[in-house]
């Protein structure tokens, strides 16, 4: 509808230029008419009055010239749009006027002499007693012949009644301006309303649902006469080609569904779910939704919440479907949702459904606190203390319990249905769903490391956390110490039976099975055609650009500000590289991109940003020049394509987790890596480094060991760059979050 109201405010000015335009012509063209047949009446008044005047002039005496002149003046005074005539002498002295006349006008003699020094008439407008006045002076001359001149014929004409037409000109022009505005509007409000707008959305749909895997799109019968016509005749071929074209993927994935060696793609994950789930409707459950809609600047915008998860998860419910429920967390999270809290995402390419659940800030403050207070830190090596508060502990339930209500809704007439829970946010949630339905197929993936026995027993609500993870059918983790230490968790602190050979745990009659999935990204080979290629240069080099980086090397780090990544000790590993190499001054610029995290909690944020601020302008006061700094730090949030173009233009990437899951940062860089240069620089606390053991791997906590790695990677061969990135980029490939979303699912539905 925006739309429709450009294209009618576009039409409203240009007609109204067009409309003054011609109006400013018609209204010149108009004065100049009655300007000029003002002047032809005056002059052929002059020449009458003169016939009568000028005799007078020569054969009356000066006693009784006044007189004679008078009765003249008063004779003709009364003539219509005759403002009043006046006569002078010979040297411009007033010798008869009539009643009336201006003093400003018959005072002004300068127009008199004029005329009389030049024998030639004067004429001018003039505004006197606020009108509009025309001023016309005649020389006169004695009977006898043309040369002498005995005095002047002033005559003045009304000259307001100009003004008052060309002011109805444009009162009448604008009247009817008004008029075809309206009458514009209306028209072209309804054309495009009506009879193009309509035609459009018609085609967009058929479209959309060829795009969505929805049967061809085809002429309907009030289409066949429309100017459309051919466009959509073009479509439906294009749709008959896209789904034969879409028959032939699905039947190549369906036969490569046997062959392991084949790689995973979106289109071999939907013929898996076909072939052995049945089409079972998919439920995932996660604290941070994938869209959110927030208001900005008066106008609704959505946006993708980054995070690993999210990137991992959103690619699999796009080629699976399903159901996705989540907080809503956007100011305009309500108003773009039904009475249900559910909306179709992805939102120019529907998927599948996203369903959202209100919390309050009590509710939401309580549930988040436990969870990056408590939980978060207690599965971390990275010495920060849990914090546990039993009003947080409360409401963690509560928000468990809601979510769990919820769901049971939602899975009220699906018959086993799969559930996926992520992370830590929902510890209770699959025992709370198994009491609702036994029948369920529950799984949880745990996002973040899970701690050793004596580290987790600090916690005081130990055993319903484990009681509640242990309702489900499989508990997932990135890497088998995971795995491991959480089995010796559950040994340690609750009553149950572990079986080592099956990895699993049986508890009051319910198995649970323990696994690693190592969760991955879709591997998107880093090609592009070669118009996207240059663009892609193109977007790393204007980020460059913009933000001063011109050096030889190019280094970079990309993170959430969180205290877990390690961002301080990775600036100490660069003073250390600097220190023992002073040639590279100059040569080399590190970016860091630590983008908000968990902005519910301010202070925590500006605390950890001030930390890495401060440690940068340590670091660079210490090596920086008039035109270069070693380290350039971004607490922003930059674009997936802006990042994978810098990742593109990058030496090396540096990862310094102190304790990470996994950091699908490492696997983005190779993957973005087809050229086969570059270096990844890996912490040996991320779960990335069980998997790309060709990375130089380091120990964050050993500073110089990071300046020593980047040193490496400054001044490594080529062919021992394309070596070890070739190898990382096949476990990648190999291994990418389509077949780990298989496997986690084959998992939950016991189907070995």
């Amino acid at each position: 509808m925006r739309y429709i109201f450009t294209i009618i405010g576009s039409v409203v000015i240009t007609v109204i230029f067009v409309s003054f335009f011609l109006s400013l012509k018609q209204v010149n063209e108009e004065r100049a008419t009655l300007t000029t047949n003002l002047e032809q009446r005056a002059s052929l008044l002059s020449d009458s009055l003169k016939e009568s005047v000028e005799p007078s002039y020569t054969n009356s005496s000066s006693a009784s010239l006044h007189t004679s002149l008078q009765k003249i003046v008063d004779r003709f005074a009364n003539r219509e749009r005759l403002a009043g005539i006046a006569l002078y002498d010979n040297k411009g002295a007033l010798l008869a006027t009539s009643v009336g006349l201006p003093k400003t006008i018959i005072e002004n003699t300068k127009s008199v002499s004029d005329a009389m020094d030049s024998n030639k008439s004067k004429s001018d407008f003039v505004d006197a007693d606020g009108e509009s006045r025309y001023v016309f002076v005649d020389p006169l001359h004695n009977n006898n012949d043309n040369v002498s001149i005995v005095g002047a014929l002033l005559v003045v004409q009304n000259a307001g009644y100009i003004n008052t037409s060309i002011g109805e000109i444009w009162k009448g022009n604008l009247l009817r301006l008004f008029v075809q505005i309206i009458i514009f509007s209306i028209t072209i409000f309804i054309i495009l309303r009506f009879f193009v707008f309509r035609q459009v959305v018609r085609l967009v749909e058929s479209i959309k649902k060829v795009r969505m895997g929805g049967s061809s799109a085809t002429l309907k019968e009030e289409d066949k006469y429309s100017f459309f016509t051919p466009l959509a005749k073009e479509i439906t071929n294009i749709t008959k080609s896209l789904s034969q074209a879409r028959s032939s993927a699905s039947e190549e994935a369906r036969m490569r569904l046997e062959k392991l060696d084949t790689p995973w793609t979106a289109e071999r994950l939907k013929e898996f779910i076909k072939a052995y789930l049945k089409d079972k409707k998919i439920f995932v459950v996660s604290n941070q939704e994938p869209y959110i809609h927030q208001k900005i600047k008066n106008e609704i915008v959505v946006s993708t919440v980054p995070s690993g998860l999210n990137t991992a998860v959103n690619s699999v419910m796009e080629a699976c479907g399903g159901v996705w429920i989540a907080h809503g967390d956007g100011d305009a999270d309500k108003e773009m949702s039904d009475g249900n809290g559910k909306l179709q995402v992805p939102p120019n390419d529907p998927r599948y459904t996203l369903k959202r659940i209100w919390l309050s800030d009590k509710e939401f403050g309580g549930h988040y606190r436990f969870s990056v207070e408590a939980m978060y830190p207690l599965c971390l090596m990275t010495y920060t203390r849990p914090v546990f508060r039993k009003e947080n502990w409360i409401m963690y339930k509560h928000v468990n319990r809601k979510f769990a209500q919820a769901l049971l809704r939602e899975l009220k007439d699906v018959e086993q249905p799969i559930v996926l829970i992520q992370d830590y946010h929902f510890a209770l949630l699959p025992q709370m769903i198994k009491e609702g339905r036994p029948d369920a197929q529950v799984g949880i993936f745990w996002h973040v490391p899970w701690p050793s026995p004596e580290a987790f027993s600090v916690c005081p609500w130990r055993k319903e956390i484990l009681k509640g993870m242990l309702g489900a059918d499989i508990v997932g983790f990135n890497t088998q110490q995971f795995c491991n230490n959480f089995i010796s968790t559950a040994e340690k602190e609750v009553e149950s039976l572990t079986d080592l050979e099956t990895f699993s745990i049986t508890r009051e009659d319910h198995t649970t099975h323990i696994k690693s999935f190592p969760i991955s990204i879709v591997f998107s080979d880093g090609k592009e055609n070669k118009v996207e290629q240059s663009e892609f240069n193109n977007l790393g080099l204007n980020i460059l650009k913009k933000l001063g980086i011109k050096t030889k090397y190019f280094g970079i780090g990309v993170d959430r500000l969180d205290y877990a990544k390690g961002i301080p000790e990775r600036f100490i590993g660069i003073e250390h590289f600097f220190d023992a190499h002073p040639e590279y001054k100059g040569e080399l610029t590190f970016l860091q991109i630590a983008s908000p995290h968990r902005e519910h909690f301010k202070d925590y944020q500006q605390q950890y940003q001030d930390l890495i601020t401060k440690e940068a302008d340590r670091v660079n006061k210490k090596f920086e020049t008039k035109k270069w700094k070693p380290i350039v730090l971004e607490t922003t949030q930059y674009s997936q394509l802006e990042l994978k173009a810098l990742f593109k233009m990058a030496h090396f990437c540096l990862i310094t987790s102190l304790h990470d899951s996994m950091n699908l940062v490492a696997k983005e860089y190779v993957a973005m890596r087809n050229d086969l240069l570059g270096v990844l620089i890996l912490s040996q606390f991320a779960g990335a480094s069980r998997h790309l053991k060709d990375a130089l791997i380091v120990n964050p906590h050993n500073t110089e060991e990071i300046g020593v790695a980047i040193y490496k990677a400054l001044t490594m061969p080529t062919h021992e760059q394309n070596r070890r990135m070739n190898i990382m980029r096949t476990s990648v490939k190999d291994y990418n979050v389509y077949r780990w979303a298989a496997e986690f699912i084959k998992a939950v539905t016991s189907l070995s």
